[in-house]
């Protein structure tokens, strides 16, 4: 396994997960688990051997060849000055051969900067000028509204809106029901962490892979699938589609990939009592 990127195969499709890179996020851990009673919840950041007050956040794209199109899902953080260890995903790309013209289909799980913010070059330009978008209208409505950009909660977002999305709004296919985008990739709603959030669901030759972007944000959300985090939109729809997409990946033992989750950013859901816990493909006997 390459440092910046890991090809595994999903039956007959060829996929790559692919580093944008990270940051050391100066919010303390507890965000990410807002509704945790605090004693518990500093004994099992002990015991995940994370920091109380800071976490490193780890930001993962996929690629998927099927044959006939190369889809990425995702585009990470982007170039930002003031985190110089994001913004790899395009020379990261480069490096598996693959130029910013052979991507032709983009998906966007949902509108959080981290997720958008590659789709612009250095120069402001289009960074996949040839391909075309997939997002869910009411997640793009939501994000360009102004209602929510003037909400001091969301205004960190005008940036984001602003130079990622709105310059490219002519790329983009907004989608108002669940669809298969291509043969094999499917893009469906799972709502919670924002209003329009979407899961993708790869099958091929028997093989599934279920890429769950922020449903899922830190293994410790398998073993407490209840505690939400402060960036869901929607604490409790967050926690119902966690349990029910966690259900069926665990009952298919579907690979999962969790975008910031540690490198690969890819796993397994282990049943565990009521819960499940994450197995990581380097513990798991790959099957795909």
């Amino acid at each position: 396994m390459k440092a910046n990127s890991f090809r595994f195969k999903v039956g007959m499709f060829e996929c790559i997960a692919v580093a944008d890179g990270s940051l050391l996020d100066p919010v303390p851990a507890e965000v990410l688990f807002k509704n945790a009673p605090k004693e518990l919840l500093e004994q099992v950041l002990r015991s995940h051997n994370i920091q109380l007050g800071q976490w490193t956040e780890s930001f993962t794209c996929l690629v998927i060849q099927t044959g006939d199109h190369c889809v990425l899902v995702d585009t990470g953080l982007g170039v930002l000055a003031s985190e110089p260890d994001a913004g790899k995903l395009l020379q990261n790309l480069r490096a598996e051969g693959i130029e910013p013209d052979d991507i032709d289909i983009v998906i966007i799980s949902h509108g959080h900067g981290d997720h958008i913010g590659g789709n612009i070059d250095l120069e402001g330009r289009a960074a996949f000028p040839k391909a075309q978008y997939y997002m869910r209208r009411v997640e793009w409505d939501f994000w360009t509204s102004e209602t929510t950009l003037t909400n001091p909660e969301h205004e960190w977002m005008n940036e984001f809106v602003n130079n990622c999305l709105l310059p490219i709004q002519d790329q983009f296919r907004f989608i108002d029901q669940d669809i298969e985008i291509v043969p094999g990739i499917k893009a469906l709603l799972a709502p919670g962490h924002t209003p329009g959030n979407m899961v993708v669901v790869i099958e091929s030759s028997g093989k599934k892979l279920m890429d769950l972007g922020d449903v899922i944000l830190d293994p410790i959300h398998l073993e407490y699938p209840d505690w939400y985090s402060d960036p869901d939109c929607q604490p409790a729809q967050s926690v119902y589609t966690r349990r029910l997409l966690l259900e069926y990946a665990s009952r298919e033992h579907a690979l999962i990939f969790a975008f910031h989750f540690d490198f690969p950013s890819l796993g397994y859901a282990i049943p565990q009592q009521e819960n499940w816990m994450w197995q990581p493909i380097g513990r798991a006997k790959e099957k795909g």
